[in-house]
């Protein structure tokens, strides 16, 4: 498994993170073999939210985890906050942070977690409100790093002046069909078509320049929840390229597409959010692959996009 250590941030996690979304269709046992099986493959980065399930997630991974043999020191545990869909809205002040990072560690079961990322943003969040958050929680022991999900660069500007410990993550979707994030510096002044509208705000720089890991979510996704682009009779010359790519290199096509975003230079991490072992295995074996430049630009080009 490829490893990354992260800038003011923690050692030795895997690039390869297993997004826990999906962990409540699994019963207690089954989410323990799927814990094990993703801690044995070299995975030893587990993401959650508050809002996975209504919490469901997290209590299924609180109650599976004694059941591996796995010590808790050994991995590393991520969630997220601010998403309340059951009342319509999303929630970024002090009292909803501190009352949903309660509720995460009770459902999982656990004195702190790793990392705590704010999901997606509040539109009238105030930040020194976010600051007062994290000192508490930073203070208490209950949270150890921070950081953000699908956030701008001025968003992220706005949470550094005032709060003081390192914002370490950024998850964001990036993937061969998802290629926002890259899109707009390829067809800069373009006019003959949309990719050169910049829709992230140069959200990808703004991370590299200023030390901020990228976790890439969905992968494998058409879009955000329109299925796997793998097979897709919708991308013949991209399934094309991922098959030879994956006969050269002895592994399935998904490590290829999970390769492909771990070839970037920015050493991004990719969420793995599958809770079939075998599907994950043959994600993993993206760390076997170190595609070449012209393989990067291969896959690029089929799925879709054309150099200017």
């Amino acid at each position: 498994m490829k490893m990354l250590d992260v800038v003011n941030g923690p050692k030795n996690v895997s690039r390869i993170i297993l997004g826990c979304m999906r962990m409540p269709a699994l019963n207690t046992d089954d989410a323990a073999n799927m814990i094990k099986s993703a801690y044995e493959m070299g995975i030893n980065f587990f993401d959650h939210a508050t809002c996975y399930g209504d919490g469901e997630a997290e209590t299924r991974f609180g109650d599976a985890l004694p059941k591996t043999g796995i010590k808790r020191e050994d991995i590393f545990i991520q969630s997220k906050c601010g998403l309340h869909f059951d009342r319509n809205e999303f929630d970024w002040s002090c009292e909803d942070i501190l009352e949903s990072v309660d509720g995460t560690l009770s459902r999982l079961k656990t004195d702190h977690i790793d990392a705590l990322l704010l999901h997606r943003p509040d539109l009238i969040f105030d930040p020194e409100e976010v600051a007062e958050a994290f000192d508490i929680l930073h203070k208490e022991g209950k949270v150890i790093h921070f950081g953000v999900s699908n956030v701008t660069p001025g968003e992220l500007m706005l949470l550094k002046k005032y709060v003081k410990q390192p914002l370490v993550f950024n998850q964001l979707q990036f993937s061969l069909d998802q290629t926002q994030l890259i899109d707009s510096a390829m067809y800069l002044n373009n006019l003959t078509t949309d990719r050169s509208i910049d829709r992230d705000n140069g959200i990808l720089d703004y991370c590299r320049l200023n030390d901020i890991t990228i976790q890439a979510w969905s992968p494998l996704q058409i879009g955000m929840f329109k299925g796997c682009f793998i097979d897709h009779p919708d991308y013949p010359e991209l399934n094309e390229e991922l098959s030879k790519l994956a006969d050269k290199y002895g592994v399935a096509k998904p490590a290829i597409a999970i390769a492909w975003i771990l070839r970037h230079p920015a050493k991004m991490q990719a969420i793995a959010g599958t809770m079939n072992p075998e599907h994950l295995k043959e994600i993993a074996d993206a760390s076997k692959v170190d595609l070449t430049h012209k393989e990067w630009y291969d896959l690029y080009l089929a799925s879709g996009k054309f150099l200017p």
